[in-house]
Protein backbone atom coordinates (compact mmCIF):
# COMPACT_ATOMS: atom_id res chain seq x y z
CA UNK A 1 0.00 0.00 0.00
CA UNK A 2 1.52 3.62 -0.73
CA UNK A 3 2.08 5.11 2.40
CA UNK A 4 -1.50 7.36 3.21
CA UNK A 5 -1.18 11.07 5.58
CA UNK A 6 -3.17 9.76 7.97
CA UNK A 7 -1.01 7.96 10.29
CA UNK A 8 -1.94 4.84 12.47
CA UNK A 9 0.15 3.74 15.41
CA UNK A 10 1.87 0.52 14.88
CA UNK A 11 -0.02 -2.48 16.85
CA UNK A 12 1.60 -6.21 16.28
CA UNK A 13 -0.93 -8.56 14.93
CA UNK A 14 -0.43 -11.94 13.54
CA UNK A 15 -2.17 -12.64 10.40
CA UNK A 16 -4.95 -16.40 10.92
CA UNK A 17 -5.26 -18.40 8.20
CA UNK A 18 -8.87 -18.38 6.76
CA UNK A 19 -9.44 -22.35 8.05
CA UNK A 20 -8.33 -21.19 11.70
CA UNK A 21 -10.50 -18.18 12.11
CA UNK A 22 -13.21 -19.57 13.65
CA UNK A 23 -10.75 -21.79 15.76
CA UNK A 24 -9.05 -19.02 16.90
CA UNK A 25 -11.80 -16.72 18.33
CA UNK A 26 -15.28 -18.70 18.15
CA UNK A 27 -14.52 -20.74 21.87
CA UNK A 28 -13.18 -17.77 24.12
CA UNK A 29 -14.60 -15.00 22.52
CA UNK A 30 -18.02 -13.05 20.93
CA UNK A 31 -18.06 -11.14 17.81
CA UNK A 32 -18.68 -7.54 19.63
CA UNK A 33 -20.49 -5.76 16.73
CA UNK A 34 -22.82 -8.40 15.77
CA UNK A 35 -26.46 -7.44 14.99
CA UNK A 36 -28.02 -9.82 16.41
CA UNK A 37 -25.85 -8.57 19.87
CA UNK A 38 -27.33 -5.15 18.99
CA UNK A 39 -24.31 -3.50 16.94
CA UNK A 40 -25.50 -0.87 15.13
CA UNK A 41 -24.10 1.22 12.06
CA UNK A 42 -24.04 4.69 12.88
CA UNK A 43 -22.59 6.78 9.67
CA UNK A 44 -20.44 6.04 6.63
CA UNK A 45 -18.41 7.89 3.91
CA UNK A 46 -20.26 5.93 0.97
CA UNK A 47 -22.76 2.56 -0.02
CA UNK A 48 -23.36 3.39 -3.41
CA UNK A 49 -23.05 -0.56 -4.75
CA UNK A 50 -24.07 -2.04 -1.25
CA UNK A 51 -25.12 -1.57 2.16
CA UNK A 52 -22.86 -1.29 5.29
CA UNK A 53 -25.21 -2.75 7.40
CA UNK A 54 -24.76 -5.83 5.53
CA UNK A 55 -21.41 -5.57 7.44
CA UNK A 56 -22.49 -7.23 10.87
CA UNK A 57 -24.83 -9.71 9.74
CA UNK A 58 -24.16 -12.88 11.51
CA UNK A 59 -25.20 -15.01 8.99
CA UNK A 60 -22.47 -15.96 6.16
CA UNK A 61 -22.23 -13.92 2.90
CA UNK A 62 -23.91 -15.17 0.11
CA UNK A 63 -23.90 -14.93 -4.04
CA UNK A 64 -26.99 -14.59 -6.42
CA UNK A 65 -25.57 -14.63 -9.84
CA UNK A 66 -27.07 -12.38 -12.11
CA UNK A 67 -29.29 -10.64 -9.90
CA UNK A 68 -29.05 -6.32 -10.72
CA UNK A 69 -30.34 -3.36 -9.26
CA UNK A 70 -30.45 -0.04 -9.64
CA UNK A 71 -26.66 0.55 -8.95
CA UNK A 72 -25.55 -2.82 -10.88
CA UNK A 73 -24.97 -5.84 -9.51
CA UNK A 74 -26.06 -7.06 -6.22
CA UNK A 75 -23.53 -7.95 -3.36
CA UNK A 76 -24.24 -9.22 0.31
CA UNK A 77 -21.77 -6.78 1.84
CA UNK A 78 -20.52 -3.14 1.89
CA UNK A 79 -19.77 -1.41 -1.86
CA UNK A 80 -18.54 2.01 -2.40
CA UNK A 81 -18.29 3.89 -5.97
CA UNK A 82 -14.94 3.81 -7.85
CA UNK A 83 -12.64 6.62 -7.36
CA UNK A 84 -12.80 7.97 -4.07
CA UNK A 85 -10.91 11.31 -4.00
CA UNK A 86 -10.25 10.32 -0.09
CA UNK A 87 -7.61 8.04 1.31
CA UNK A 88 -10.16 5.71 2.63
CA UNK A 89 -13.73 4.60 2.67
CA UNK A 90 -14.76 4.37 6.40
CA UNK A 91 -17.87 2.50 8.33
CA UNK A 92 -18.89 3.77 12.27
CA UNK A 93 -20.00 0.87 14.37
CA UNK A 94 -21.24 1.01 17.61
CA UNK A 95 -20.32 -1.87 19.55
CA UNK A 96 -23.93 -4.21 20.58
CA UNK A 97 -22.26 -4.41 24.23
CA UNK A 98 -21.79 -1.28 27.11
CA UNK A 99 -17.70 -1.48 25.78
CA UNK A 100 -15.95 -4.34 25.07
CA UNK A 101 -11.98 -5.39 25.01
CA UNK A 102 -10.62 -6.66 21.58
CA UNK A 103 -8.34 -9.76 20.49
CA UNK A 104 -8.80 -9.77 16.96
CA UNK A 105 -10.54 -8.71 13.84
CA UNK A 106 -11.90 -10.81 10.70
CA UNK A 107 -12.64 -8.93 7.04
CA UNK A 108 -14.40 -11.02 5.00
CA UNK A 109 -14.50 -10.48 1.02
CA UNK A 110 -16.59 -13.49 -0.02
CA UNK A 111 -17.17 -12.85 -3.79
CA UNK A 112 -15.74 -9.31 -4.20
CA UNK A 113 -13.19 -10.22 -7.13
CA UNK A 114 -11.60 -7.59 -8.87
CA UNK A 115 -13.83 -4.94 -6.74
CA UNK A 116 -12.53 -5.64 -3.19
CA UNK A 117 -11.00 -3.72 -0.80
CA UNK A 118 -7.39 -3.69 -1.36
CA UNK A 119 -6.34 -2.80 2.53
CA UNK A 120 -8.04 -2.33 5.74
CA UNK A 121 -7.55 -0.36 9.23
CA UNK A 122 -9.27 -0.27 12.39
CA UNK A 123 -9.61 1.99 14.90
CA UNK A 124 -11.85 2.43 18.32
CA UNK A 125 -12.56 4.98 21.01
CA UNK A 126 -14.58 4.58 24.37
CA UNK A 127 -17.37 7.72 24.05
CA UNK A 128 -20.81 7.91 25.37
CA UNK A 129 -22.00 10.56 22.62
CA UNK A 130 -22.80 8.59 19.24
CA UNK A 131 -23.36 11.98 17.81
CA UNK A 132 -19.51 13.22 18.99
CA UNK A 133 -18.63 9.86 16.90
CA UNK A 134 -20.68 10.41 14.29
CA UNK A 135 -19.06 14.35 14.04
CA UNK A 136 -15.66 12.91 13.24
CA UNK A 137 -16.17 11.52 10.00
CA UNK A 138 -13.17 10.50 8.35
CA UNK A 139 -10.83 12.53 10.05
CA UNK A 140 -8.83 12.07 13.22
CA UNK A 141 -11.27 12.70 16.20
CA UNK A 142 -10.74 10.94 19.45
CA UNK A 143 -10.07 7.68 17.11
CA UNK A 144 -7.40 5.25 18.99
CA UNK A 145 -5.61 2.50 16.95
CA UNK A 146 -6.87 -1.26 17.16
CA UNK A 147 -5.10 -2.45 13.62
CA UNK A 148 -3.26 -0.71 11.30
CA UNK A 149 -3.33 -0.86 7.86
CA UNK A 150 -3.26 -4.50 6.71
CA UNK A 151 -3.70 -5.71 2.87
CA UNK A 152 -6.42 -7.68 1.28
CA UNK A 153 -7.37 -10.24 -1.20
CA UNK A 154 -10.28 -11.01 -2.92
CA UNK A 155 -12.91 -13.48 -2.03
CA UNK A 156 -11.62 -14.82 1.02
CA UNK A 157 -11.96 -14.47 4.78
CA UNK A 158 -8.91 -12.50 6.26
CA UNK A 159 -8.32 -12.46 10.37
CA UNK A 160 -5.54 -11.15 12.44
CA UNK A 161 -5.05 -11.81 15.95
CA UNK A 162 -3.46 -9.21 18.01
CA UNK A 163 -0.18 -10.15 19.75
CA UNK A 164 -1.41 -8.27 22.91
CA UNK A 165 -5.53 -8.23 23.85
CA UNK A 166 -6.32 -4.43 24.05
CA UNK A 167 -6.39 -3.47 27.33
CA UNK A 168 -8.31 -0.26 26.60
CA UNK A 169 -12.45 -0.53 26.78
CA UNK A 170 -14.54 0.57 23.41
CA UNK A 171 -17.48 1.63 22.64
CA UNK A 172 -17.17 2.55 18.63
CA UNK A 173 -15.24 1.31 15.88
CA UNK A 174 -14.38 2.48 12.66
CA UNK A 175 -13.42 0.02 9.70
CA UNK A 176 -11.36 1.91 7.14
CA UNK A 177 -11.13 1.10 3.31
CA UNK A 178 -8.57 1.73 1.54
CA UNK A 179 -9.17 3.16 -0.84
CA UNK A 180 -12.59 2.21 -1.90
CA UNK A 181 -14.30 -1.47 -2.70
CA UNK A 182 -16.42 -3.82 -1.49
CA UNK A 183 -16.17 -6.18 1.99
CA UNK A 184 -18.59 -8.77 2.93
CA UNK A 185 -18.26 -9.21 6.43
CA UNK A 186 -16.81 -7.44 9.73
CA UNK A 187 -16.29 -9.42 12.76
CA UNK A 188 -14.70 -7.86 15.74
CA UNK A 189 -13.75 -10.08 18.17
CA UNK A 190 -13.29 -9.94 22.12
CA UNK A 191 -14.59 -9.91 25.77
CA UNK A 192 -18.00 -7.70 26.49
CA UNK A 193 -17.08 -5.65 29.83
CA UNK A 194 -20.23 -5.40 31.30
CA UNK A 195 -21.82 -2.65 33.37
CA UNK A 196 -23.38 -5.10 36.82
CA UNK A 197 -26.04 -3.96 38.89
CA UNK A 198 -24.25 -2.14 42.09
CA UNK A 199 -26.91 -3.72 43.92
CA UNK A 200 -25.39 -7.54 44.93
CA UNK A 201 -29.02 -8.53 45.42
CA UNK A 202 -30.17 -8.11 42.07
CA UNK A 203 -30.88 -11.26 39.89
CA UNK A 204 -29.33 -10.85 36.29
CA UNK A 205 -28.83 -13.02 33.11
CA UNK A 206 -24.95 -13.69 33.78
CA UNK A 207 -24.65 -15.78 30.77
CA UNK A 208 -26.14 -13.12 28.47
CA UNK A 209 -23.31 -12.67 25.89
CA UNK A 210 -23.85 -8.48 27.15
CA UNK A 211 -22.64 -9.46 30.22
CA UNK A 212 -19.79 -11.09 29.59
CA UNK A 213 -20.87 -14.60 29.09
CA UNK A 214 -19.29 -17.25 26.16
CA UNK A 215 -20.23 -20.51 24.80
CA UNK A 216 -17.14 -21.94 25.05
CA UNK A 217 -17.43 -25.46 23.50
CA UNK A 218 -20.53 -28.07 22.63
CA UNK A 219 -20.93 -31.35 21.11
CA UNK A 220 -22.66 -30.14 17.58
CA UNK A 221 -23.65 -27.52 16.02
CA UNK A 222 -24.57 -28.86 12.77
CA UNK A 223 -27.84 -26.54 11.82
CA UNK A 224 -27.41 -23.29 14.53
CA UNK A 225 -24.05 -22.46 16.44
CA UNK A 226 -24.03 -22.52 20.08
CA UNK A 227 -22.96 -18.78 20.20
CA UNK A 228 -26.78 -17.92 19.61
CA UNK A 229 -28.00 -19.15 23.06
CA UNK A 230 -26.22 -16.00 24.88
CA UNK A 231 -27.79 -13.09 22.10
CA UNK A 232 -30.60 -11.03 23.35
CA UNK A 233 -34.16 -11.35 22.68
CA UNK A 234 -36.41 -14.16 21.24
CA UNK A 235 -34.94 -13.91 17.62
CA UNK A 236 -36.41 -14.32 14.17
CA UNK A 237 -36.61 -17.79 12.70
CA UNK A 238 -35.12 -20.97 13.62
CA UNK A 239 -31.31 -20.03 12.22
CA UNK A 240 -30.75 -17.82 14.88
CA UNK A 241 -30.61 -20.76 17.48
CA UNK A 242 -28.84 -23.77 18.17
CA UNK A 243 -29.70 -26.78 16.82
CA UNK A 244 -27.68 -29.82 16.49
CA UNK A 245 -28.01 -32.98 13.58
CA UNK A 246 -30.14 -35.68 14.79
CA UNK A 247 -28.86 -38.45 16.61
CA UNK A 248 -29.49 -42.02 15.53
CA UNK A 249 -27.48 -43.70 18.83
CA UNK A 250 -29.31 -45.00 22.07
CA UNK A 251 -28.50 -42.81 25.27
CA UNK A 252 -27.01 -40.00 23.12
CA UNK A 253 -27.56 -36.26 24.56
CA UNK A 254 -26.13 -33.46 23.23
CA UNK A 255 -24.53 -30.18 25.50
CA UNK A 256 -22.99 -26.85 25.17
CA UNK A 257 -20.53 -25.08 28.01
CA UNK A 258 -20.89 -21.22 28.92
CA UNK A 259 -18.55 -19.37 31.09
CA UNK A 260 -20.96 -16.97 32.52
CA UNK A 261 -20.13 -13.39 32.62
CA UNK A 262 -19.30 -13.18 36.07
CA UNK A 263 -19.16 -15.92 38.91
CA UNK A 264 -22.39 -15.94 40.52
CA UNK A 265 -24.92 -17.48 42.43
CA UNK A 266 -27.88 -19.15 40.23
CA UNK A 267 -30.97 -18.66 41.38
CA UNK A 268 -33.00 -19.70 37.69
CA UNK A 269 -32.50 -20.78 34.20
CA UNK A 270 -34.57 -20.91 31.21
CA UNK A 271 -34.27 -22.55 28.50
CA UNK A 272 -36.59 -21.06 25.16
CA UNK A 273 -37.13 -23.39 22.40
CA UNK A 274 -38.99 -20.20 20.51
CA UNK A 275 -39.62 -20.71 16.58
CA UNK A 276 -38.63 -24.92 16.97
CA UNK A 277 -41.78 -26.39 16.70
CA UNK A 278 -40.56 -30.01 15.08
CA UNK A 279 -37.32 -30.19 16.22
CA UNK A 280 -37.14 -28.95 20.04
CA UNK A 281 -35.15 -31.59 22.50
CA UNK A 282 -37.55 -34.04 24.65
CA UNK A 283 -35.91 -32.81 27.62
CA UNK A 284 -32.99 -30.07 29.44
CA UNK A 285 -31.62 -29.88 32.16
CA UNK A 286 -28.75 -27.23 33.47
CA UNK A 287 -25.34 -28.57 35.09
CA UNK A 288 -23.10 -26.13 36.76
CA UNK A 289 -19.34 -25.90 37.86
CA UNK A 290 -17.13 -24.13 40.24
CA UNK A 291 -14.17 -23.93 38.42
CA UNK A 292 -10.58 -23.00 39.97
CA UNK A 293 -8.27 -23.88 37.05
CA UNK A 294 -6.99 -20.10 35.77
CA UNK A 295 -6.12 -20.52 32.08
CA UNK A 296 -8.41 -23.35 30.71
CA UNK A 297 -11.75 -24.04 30.80
CA UNK A 298 -13.83 -27.04 31.75
CA UNK A 299 -14.41 -30.01 29.58
CA UNK A 300 -17.39 -32.28 29.57
CA UNK A 301 -15.88 -34.56 31.55
CA UNK A 302 -14.69 -32.51 34.03
CA UNK A 303 -14.80 -33.35 37.26
CA UNK A 304 -17.60 -30.93 39.27
CA UNK A 305 -20.08 -30.84 37.49
CA UNK A 306 -23.04 -30.98 39.32
CA UNK A 307 -26.88 -30.79 38.65
CA UNK A 308 -28.23 -27.83 39.73
CA UNK A 309 -31.80 -28.06 38.56
CA UNK A 310 -34.52 -30.58 37.48
CA UNK A 311 -34.70 -31.74 33.96
CA UNK A 312 -37.55 -30.25 32.41
CA UNK A 313 -39.64 -32.12 29.69
CA UNK A 314 -39.76 -29.31 26.86
CA UNK A 315 -42.18 -28.34 24.00
CA UNK A 316 -42.31 -26.15 21.13
CA UNK A 317 -42.21 -22.64 20.50
CA UNK A 318 -41.84 -21.87 24.40
CA UNK A 319 -39.97 -20.56 27.54
CA UNK A 320 -39.15 -23.51 30.52
CA UNK A 321 -37.79 -22.54 33.81
CA UNK A 322 -36.77 -24.20 36.15
CA UNK A 323 -35.45 -23.19 40.07
CA UNK A 324 -31.87 -23.67 41.16
CA UNK A 325 -31.30 -26.63 43.77
CA UNK A 326 -28.10 -24.85 45.14
CA UNK A 327 -29.03 -20.90 45.10
CA UNK A 328 -26.25 -20.45 47.63
CA UNK A 329 -23.45 -22.62 45.88
CA UNK A 330 -20.59 -20.29 43.86
CA UNK A 331 -20.26 -21.09 40.08
CA UNK A 332 -18.28 -19.98 36.71
CA UNK A 333 -19.62 -22.58 34.35
CA UNK A 334 -22.83 -24.12 33.42
CA UNK A 335 -23.69 -27.15 30.95
CA UNK A 336 -26.75 -27.16 28.99
CA UNK A 337 -27.55 -30.70 28.12
CA UNK A 338 -30.35 -31.71 25.77
CA UNK A 339 -31.71 -34.79 25.32
CA UNK A 340 -31.61 -36.28 22.88
CA UNK A 341 -30.81 -33.71 20.36
CA UNK A 342 -32.86 -30.70 18.69
CA UNK A 343 -32.39 -26.65 18.93
CA UNK A 344 -32.83 -24.23 21.64
CA UNK A 345 -33.01 -20.68 20.66
CA UNK A 346 -31.72 -19.31 23.97
CA UNK A 347 -29.86 -19.90 27.60
CA UNK A 348 -31.05 -17.38 30.64
CA UNK A 349 -29.29 -18.53 33.46
CA UNK A 350 -30.55 -15.66 36.35
CA UNK A 351 -28.61 -15.39 39.09
CA UNK A 352 -26.52 -13.09 41.76
CA UNK A 353 -23.02 -12.01 41.28
CA UNK A 354 -20.93 -13.83 43.62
Amino acid sequence: MAEVDYKLDAVKATRVASEDIDRTFRSGCIDLTSATLGGKILAFSDQWFAEASNLINPAPPIRQPGKMVFTGAWYDGWETRRHNPEPFDWVVIRLGVASGTVNGIEVDTAFFNGNEAPAISVEGCFNPSDDEVISWKGGRGGWQTILGVRECGPSQRHGWKLDEPTSKQYTHVRLNMYPDGGIARFRLFGHAVPVFPEDREAVFDLAAAQNGGVAISCSDQHFGTKDNLLLPGRGKDMGDGWETARSRTKGHVDWAIIRLGAPGYIQSFVADTAHFRGNYPQQVRLEAINWKEEGSEPSVDSAGWEQVAEPIKCGPDREHEAASLAKDKRFTHVKLVIIPDGGVKRLRVLGKRA
